[in-house]
């Protein structure tokens, strides 16, 4: 029998729809903290973190022991959304250490378990509470592809050919995007002030306080609290995206944390599996949780081995405040060596929080993020892009690398642009 590669297994058998795989064009058999290793033991550095879903690493040990406990016990592995012992101890955990030091009485709603379904969860929700159907949502805002999350999805690639199909949304333009600062809630009031608008009052307003796929962009937090404001005024639910932002991305568990404001709804998803496993929840005030039972549903709704592993990254990550401040300081160092040695040499646009980075290109001329990832990849590190138009490279590793690989993974970045650039006319930089 002839042996096939993989990568042509994969070629020829899988849709054309695959991404990732085309820009990291290798097969990888396992994982470990901060690294990915290919069958014959080609080490990458991982600053992509499975979109954000691996915040903890790959197979972290005190994670890994607890799935492998509940394994060799025959723990339930399915349940549908009955009541069992993974699900009570997760529940637990996140309210003794997530929600109550936080001053949060969230209920938690079990979606299936990707972030769109979150997100499709807490949109029906909103116009059930409100009775009003119009959703205000983002430019440059990713929030899921299935109907209801792409209709609140700014993306004219994933939204090609759909527009008749998706429900009612109004778009504005996001506080900072490629086009520069906008009045954002200077429109949204005026746009609720008019009566003759013809702007629906909406059910809901929908946002990521950092955009991720939308090209690294952070809300300003007089902005975020003055949405909250404005969303009072009128009865509209404020629900906060935090499916990539979420679970200590951007130094706090909540990336909206920081403005000191309390969504009505929140989405959570990738990371929040704890270990890589789907899931995904949705946040609800309890005076805003009106589903009927069985309302909003699905088969695999209660991830047990995700429950376990969510509890066990709870435990271990979340019982103080050190493992968040080392996300911070470990920001800070990404945000210098980026600004001294990216911004000030080339005039590349450098944002972020926490370890959510994106270093900007699209106005370096000759310079194009997607050939800076490529080179990355050659020289082992996996880094993606973002933006309108994949002209910023976005940074997510792992919350738990050292400063040590954080750093490595830095220089291969920083001497990819140096040698694109060089090659592109720019002189050699001076620091």
């Amino acid at each position: 029998m002839t042996t096939i590669p993989p990568t042509a297994t994969i070629e020829e058998n899988e849709s054309a729809v695959r991404t990732y795989s085309r820009s990291f064009p290798s097969v990888f058999a396992s994982a470990k903290n901060e690294a990915l290793y290919t069958a014959d033991g080609t080490r990458y550095l991982d600053f992509l973190s499975g979109a954000g879903s691996l915040n903890y690493g790959h197979n972290p040990e005190p994670i890994k022991q607890a799935l492998v406990d509940y394994l060799q016990q025959d723990g339930l592995m399915h349940g549908l959304d009955l009541a069992t012992s993974a699900k009570a101890e997760f529940l637990s955990v996140f309210r003794e250490l997530v929600l109550e030091p936080r001053g949060l009485a969230y209920r938690v709603q079990f979606t299936s378990p990707s972030g769109t379904n979150a997100v499709e969860a807490a949109l029906k929700l909103a116009r059930l509470v409100t009775g009003r159907t119009n959703v205000v949502a983002f430019s440059g805002g990713f929030h899921g592809v299935s109907t209801g999350s792409l209709s609140a999805t700014g993306s004219g690639y994933y939204r090609q050919g759909l527009e008749a199909t998706l429900p009612q949304t109004t778009h504005i333009p996001y506080p900072e995007s490629p086009l520069g600062s906008f009045d954002s809630l200077g429109l949204l009031r005026a746009h609720l002030e008019d009566p003759s608008s013809g702007v629906e009052l909406p059910a809901a307003v929908l946002l990521e306080t950092v955009q991720g796929e939308g090209g690294v962009y952070v809300a300003p937090v007089p902005f975020l609290r003055e949405l909250r404001e404005l969303c009072d005024r009128y009865g509209i639910l404020l629900i906060v995206d935090d499916i990539q932002a979420g679970c200590g991305r951007t130094g706090t568990f909540f990336s909206f944390e920081r403005a000191g404001i309390v969504p009505d709804l929140v989405t959570l998803s990738k990371s929040i599996g704890g270990y890589g496993l789907p899931m995904a929840i949705t946040l609800i005030k309890p005076e805003l949780d009106i589903w009927r039972p069985g309302q909003h549903n699905g088969t695999f709704r209660g991830n047990q081995l995700a429950f376990v592993a969510a509890a066990a990254a709870i435990r271990h990550f979340w019982s103080d405040g050190a493992f968040a401040e080392q996300v911070v300081k470990k920001g800070a160092l990404v945000e210098e060596c980026l600004q001294r040695r990216l911004a000030a040499p080339y005039g590349a646009k450098v944002r972020g929080l926490g370890l959510m980075y994106g270093v900007d290109l699209g106005s370096v001329a000759g310079l194009e993020a997607s050939k800076v990832s490529r080179l990355c990849f050659e020289r082992g590190l996996i880094v993606e892009t973002c933006g309108r138009d994949g002209e910023v490279l976005k940074l997510l590793p792992p919350l738990t690398v050292s400063q040590v690989v954080l750093s490595q993974g830095l220089d291969i970045i920083i001497n990819a642009v140096t040698e694109l650039a060089a090659d592109a006319g720019y002189g050699s930089p001076t620091s």
